[in-house]
């Protein structure tokens, strides 16, 4: 559960990509132990945000907070340095690389000694222990990725992200394209982590039932703006979705509109 403790901030966030404005004064805060749902269509502005709140592009203006601190995240490397790691739909894993290697990517454990080599051991026991620690099941962490479902690849991603001492997870479309059981996979480890009380976690979503059953609270984002904030426990499904229709109702009339002047 969260105990109310802001661990990330985004004050008045715009960027613009010459003269398209893709975010326009956004404002969130994540705080400790809880799941944000951060709603939109294609276009709204999410995957910008996701890319500024990581270093992965810097912001035109506005602020970012990071545990009371204010911060001017420079790089990827940056963020994940304070602890803030980035889980895309592509998943970025070596689908031909056992899942202990994916789970180690970039940050192997290696024997001392001059030679320095990959202590292969040691990390097939720590992949085992962190997979089974957080529920995820799969035959062997010695099996290539590649055989294994798109829940359990995306469940390995998201291991990854925590056992590398992220406290900030975001999560881009973690349930995209999946069916009910391999969905139910990835949303049995976000409420465990979430019960667990130690990650912050923001993901992008599409589908407003399943963010609704996962997330503490839900914006909404639209043209670049939150236009929407509220507990999920106190919003529905057909009142985000009348939201998205009167939208759309004003924007077919503006566009009318325009053809008739």
């Amino acid at each position: 559960m969260s105990d109310h403790r802001e661990t990330l901030r985004a004050d008045n966030i715009v960027k613009r990509f010459g003269a398209v404005t893709a975010l326009d004064g956004v404002s969130l805060t994540l705080r400790q132990g809880e799941i944000l749902g951060i709603l939109g269509d294609n276009g709204a502005g999410k995957s910008t945000l996701m890319k500024i709140l990581t270093g992965y592009q810097p912001p035109s203006s506005g602020r970012l907070v990071i545990d009371g601190s204010e911060v001017a995240l420079g790089s990827v490397d940056h963020a994940r340095s304070l602890g803030i790691e980035c889980v895309y739909q592509d998943l970025a894993l070596a689908n031909s690389l056992s899942v202990y290697h994916n789970m180690f990517l970039n940050r192997e454990i290696l024997y001392g000694g001059p030679l320095r080599l990959l202590n292969h051991r040691a990390m097939r026991r720590r992949a085992a222990e962190s997979l089974a620690g957080m529920g995820v099941h799969i035959p062997s962490v010695d099996l290539p990725v590649e055989r294994l479902s798109g829940g359990q690849r995306q469940a390995i991603a998201v291991a990854r992200a925590v056992t590398s001492d992220a406290r900030i997870l975001l999560l881009d479309e973690p349930l995209a394209a999946m069916g009910a059981r391999e969905a139910g996979l990835i949303i049995d480890l976000l409420l465990r982590l979430k019960q667990e009380g130690r990650h912050s976690i923001a993901m992008i979503m599409h589908n407003y039932a399943q963010t609704l059953d996962i997330a503490d609270r839900i914006v909404l984002m639209q043209h670049g703006k939150i236009t929407y904030e509220k507990d999920a426990a106190a919003t529905s499904v057909a009142e985000l979705m009348e939201i998205v229709r009167r939208e759309y109702r004003a924007t077919r009339e503006r566009t009318t509109s325009l053809r008739g002047a």
